[in-house]
């Protein structure tokens, strides 16, 4: 009876502590989760949408060095012109075209896709100004006036860029993941504004 008695007793502490850990597993999944969201979002959490006077604008600078403003006004706006009847542009065209300020911007309207399947397209009307000054040896790049047309043909939502994807609007206050709504427009911005200012720094090596 006495070894029966003090098998029992040496067992309870291993059941309690079995029991211990099965309550806190879900806790440390949960921060497992938001640790891998981050990972994947890093570059999409705060400090990735810029503010300037309270409107979402995204700048670079990039430098062509040996290049003139005419040399570098003439790549850029051979492809901003050929942008506006790129296969996903809507109503896009140049609205600034001075060969003697070396400035071009164009206003693009284009299709931002989500997510495309057989039976499933999930997609936004994406608009903005892609903006570019030409100097010797640099070109300064702006994208601004973000705006988003989305589910237009059964319930149209119109969104602007400053309430919709900024820190406030699409990163969780822990700043570890997207929201799921407004961060997908966040993440297509941020990798299309990529894309653009990525373009033009090839074109102008």
């Amino acid at each position: 009876m006495k070894k029966v008695l003090i098998t029992i007793l040496a067992l309870v502490p291993l059941t309690m502590w079995a029991q211990d850990n099965t309550w806190e597993r879900p806790e440390v999944e949960e921060e497992e989760q938001e640790v891998k969201a981050s990972n994947v979002d890093a570059k999409y959490l705060r400090g990735a949408v810029p503010l300037v006077d309270g409107k979402v604008v995204f700048s670079k600078t990039i430098n062509a060095p040996g290049k003139s403003a005419k040399e570098i006004f003439d790549i850029v706006h051979k492809y901003m012109e050929k942008m506006t009847k790129e296969q996903n542009q809507i109503n896009s065209r140049l609205v600034i075209d001075d060969p003697q300020k070396y400035e071009v911007a164009g206003s693009y309207e284009e299709w931002l896709v989500f997510k495309s399947l057989a039976i499933y397209l999930d997609q936004t009307r994406f608009s903005y100004i892609l903006s570019v000054k030409c100097e010797q040896g640099k070109a300064e790049v702006t994208m601004s006036r973000i705006r988003y047309l989305y589910d237009e043909y059964r319930k149209p939502q119109k969104y602007k860029a400053e309430e919709w994807i900024t820190d406030d609007e699409a990163v969780n206050k822990k700043n570890t993941r997207l929201y799921p709504n407004s961060g997908k427009f966040r993440r297509k911005t941020i990798d299309r504004k990529d894309f653009l200012f990525n373009k033009l720094e090839t074109l102008l090596k």
